[in-house]
C-alpha cells in the first residue's frame, strides 16, 4: 500500500529572497507516492466525532470507550500562540482569522490503536525541521534520489512550510505523533516515575498532510489537474516508513477532513492521486471520494505521471459540534 504525496514548493533560489508565492515557471510539482503503507479500518459502526468545546482535549479517549475509537477536537482558549507567531507582524488579523487561528491551535484528533496511540494537530512552529525532515526523506526515496539530496530537500521543504504556514487560518500542516503501548510492567514503573511532559518526549512524528482552506490558502500554483482555488485541497500526506502499516494515513484523511468541517462552510474537498498509485486510489475510494478530472497523455513529456483529480462532498454535521464519520472493516489490498 502506498500513501499519496504531492509536494509545492519553489526551487528557484531568488523565489526565497523576492518572492510570497510560486510562480508557474518556477515552481517543481511532482506527485508520488510512498510505498509499503497499508492502511487499516476500524470496525464497522464506530465513529469518530470532533467537538468544539471551552477545555482542551489533549488525553486519550477514556478506558470505557471501544479500543479502536477515534476522537478529535477543537476547544477555544482566550489567548493562542499562533496569533502571537512572528510571521503574523504586519498582518492584519480580523476577528474570524484570530477565532479560527485559536481553533487550529486547539485541534485534537486522537485515535487508540491494539498497539498504539495516535495523535495528530496542527505543526507547530519549533516541528517544521522534523517535518521538513520526514517529507524530504519521502521524496528522495520515491524520486530515487541519492541521500545527499535529503539535506538541500530538507532546506527547500522548510522554507515551502515556512511560507504555508504564513497563511494560517486559511491554511494549515497537520502532523501524526505515534506512541506505542508498553507492557505491564512499564506501565507501572511509567506511573509512578514519569510526568506528562516526559510522556510527550517519546512520541514520535509518524506522519502529516497540509490542509488548505480557501482561496488565501490556496497554492498559487497547483498539480494538474487544476482543482477549485476557493475549495478545501489535501495535500502533502506522507507516512515515517517505520510506522506504515498501521492505518496512520487512513486517519491523517479524517483528520483533515474533519479540520475542514471545523474551518470553512465549504464541503467540497478536492485532492490528488496519481494513476499508477493502486491502493491511495482505492483508499481514497474507500472515503468516497470520486475521479472528476485525468490528466493529458501529454503530461508525460513533462516527466509527471499521470493523476487523477478526486472530489468528495463531506456531510452536513447533524450539529455544529459532531459529525460521524462511518468506516469499514474491509482492508484495503496491500
Amino acid at each position: 500500500m502506498a500513501a499519496t504525496v504531492s509536494h509545492s514548493f519553489c526551487l528557484d533560489p531568488h523565489y526565497f529572497q523576492h518572492n510570497s508565492h510560486c510562480k508557474p515557471h518556477q515552481s517543481l510539482f511532482t506527485h508520488y507516492s510512498i510505498p509499503k503503507l497499508s492502511l487499516l479500518f476500524p470496525p464497522k459502526s464506530r465513529r469518530s466525532t470532533f467537538s468544539t468545546s471551552s477545555h482542551s482535549s489533549e488525553a486519550a479517549p477514556s478506558s470505557s470507550s471501544p479500543s479502536s475509537s477515534s476522537s478529535s477536537s477543537s476547544s477555544l482558549s482566550s489567548s493562542s500562540s499562533f496569533i502571537e507567531d512572528p510571521h503574523k507582524v504586519g498582518r492584519f488579523l480580523s476577528n474570524e482569522d484570530i477565532d479560527k487561528l485559536t481553533t487550529l491551535e486547539n485541534f485534537r484528533y486522537i485515535h487508540e490503536f491494539g498497539s498504539g496511540s495516535l495523535r495528530i494537530r496542527v505543526m507547530r512552529k519549533d516541528e517544521m525541521d522534523i517535518t521538513a525532515g520526514l517529507l524530504s526523506e519521502s521524496f528522495a526515496e520515491s524520486m530515487l534520489l541519492p541521500l545527499g539530496y535529503v539535506s538541500l530537500l530538507g532546506f527547500l521543504v522548510k522554507q515551502y512550510l515556512t511560507e504555508r504556514r504564513s497563511v494560517m487560518p486559511h491554511a494549515a500542516t497537520l502532523v501524526g505523533f505515534y506512541r506505542g503501548n508498553r507492557t505491564k510492567e512499564e506501565e507501572e514503573i511509567e506511573q509512578e516515575e514519569q510526568e506528562e511532559e516526559e510522556e510527550e518526549e517519546e512520541e514520535e512524528l509518524a506522519g502529516t498532510v497540509e490542509v488548505s482552506f480557501n482561496k488565501k490558502g490556496a497554492n498559487a500554483s497547483p498539480p494538474t489537474p487544476t482543482p477549485p482555488k476557493n475549495s478545501p485541497y489535501i495535500c502533502n500526506m506522507t507516512v515515517k516508513k517505520p510506522l506504515r502499516r498501521k492505518g496512520i494515513g487512513w486517519h491523517l484523511l479524517k483528520a483533515s477532513e474533519a479540520l475542514i468541517s471545523l474551518m470553512t462552510s465549504s464541503r467540497e474537498v478536492y485532492l490528488h492521486c496519481r494513476m499508477i498509485d493502486t491502493a491511495p486510489f482505492q483508499m481514497y475510494t474507500k472515503a468516497n471520494y470520486n475521479i472528476i478530472k485525468t490528466d493529458s497523455i501529454f503530461i508525460l513529456l513533462t516527466l509527471q505521471r499521470r493523476k487523477h483529480l478526486m472530489y468528495k462532498k463531506l456531510n452536513v454535521p447533524n450539529s455544529s459540534s459532531e459529525v460521524d464519520i462511518l468506516s469499514s472493516d474491509e482492508e484495503l489490498p496491500s
